[in-house]
């Protein structure tokens, strides 16, 4: 069984969790996933089953979807409603003043990420410091935010709902916590879904019931999606018989002699003679040959 299990992670699951609960009902120990979200978040995890977990670490980078519930009025240590209040203000924000300030959080942004995250500093997890106390200098990273709506506010409780897509590696609770701040007021995250990631949306997630009687039933693997879909945002190669044995075996290959090369693209998601998918190659134009990047075949 080879391909990706979409999972709807439920809160208080940490990603790893998850892992260990499919571990038991599928009976089986290949598994990986894509795309860590905190316990406190639910909705779309990739689960990779088997061959598949080969692809963990060459997936492309694409956009990630979420729904995050938000409270005015109030920071915390870990920029969410789980952590510990530290400051609290009663100022009036209407929905215009909220929604004057978003432009400024979209498109290309430098974010600081939280003390509770799992970003490494000196060798040194972030949140592992933050739970002794210690707090360290963060140095910005960019990140990328391509939806940024207001999806409801009350300014009445100062509470609402952000649609949010952005890069890999963006901290949501962050810009929440970063929208609070420009206002004077403060702002922590109260809720979290993710409705897509990898490629994947949450209509095509299942919970640990569904995918626990599928199993019962004898049929995950109907569950169980192609792990070409992580790589449909890549050009399709196909190569002919004797190239596909080339690869497999990792030869370099001429790209002279292959058809559909593309000039704009270095990357490309490999399909064999048979036309099935079979990993991901990368362009050396320099020496005009094609690399084998990650081989699944």
């Amino acid at each position: 069984m080879n391909g990706i299990l979409c999972v709807n992670k439920p809160q208080d699951f940490t990603s790893f969790d998850v892992v260990a609960k499919l571990r038991g009902i599928l009976k089986m120990k290949r598994l990986g996933h894509g795309g860590t979200l905190d316990p406190m978040a639910t909705g779309v995890l990739p689960v990779f089953v088997g061959n598949a977990t080969k692809a963990v670490d060459i997936m492309p980078v694409t956009m990630k979807s979420y729904t995050a519930d938000f409270r005015l009025g109030f920071t915390s240590d870990t920029q969410d409603v789980w952590g510990s209040v530290e400051k609290i203000s009663d100022r009036a924000v209407s929905l215009d003043e909220f929604e004057a300030v978003l432009p400024q959080f979209r498109g290309k942004i430098m974010q600081i990420p939280p003390m509770y995250s799992a970003v490494q500093v000196n060798g040194q997890r972030l949140y592992d410091l933050a739970r002794k106390g210690i707090e360290v200098e963060r140095q910005p990273r960019e990140t990328e935010i391509h939806t940024l709506n207001v999806l409801r506010y009350d300014p009445e409780t100062r509470e609402g709902a952000l649609e949010i897509a952005c890069s890999q590696g963006t901290y949501v609770r962050t810009i929440i916590n970063d929208i609070g701040e420009k206002l004077s007021v403060g702002g922590i995250m109260t809720g979290l879904v993710r409705n897509s990631a990898c490629g994947f949306d949450l209509s095509e997630c299942h919970t640990f019931d569904e995918i626990q009687k599928a199993a019962d039933e004898g049929r995950v693997g109907e569950l169980i999606l192609p792990i070409e879909r992580v790589f449909d945002t890549l050009p399709k190669l196909r190569l002919g018989e004797a190239q596909t044995r080339m690869y497999r075996n990792g030869v370099k290959l001429d790209l002279e002699k292959i058809r559909n090369i593309r000039e704009d693209a270095d990357c490309y998601a490999v399909y064999g003679s048979d036309g099935g998918f079979i990993g991901t190659a990368l362009t050396d134009r320099e020496n005009g040959i094609l690399r084998v990047g990650k081989n699944l075949g």
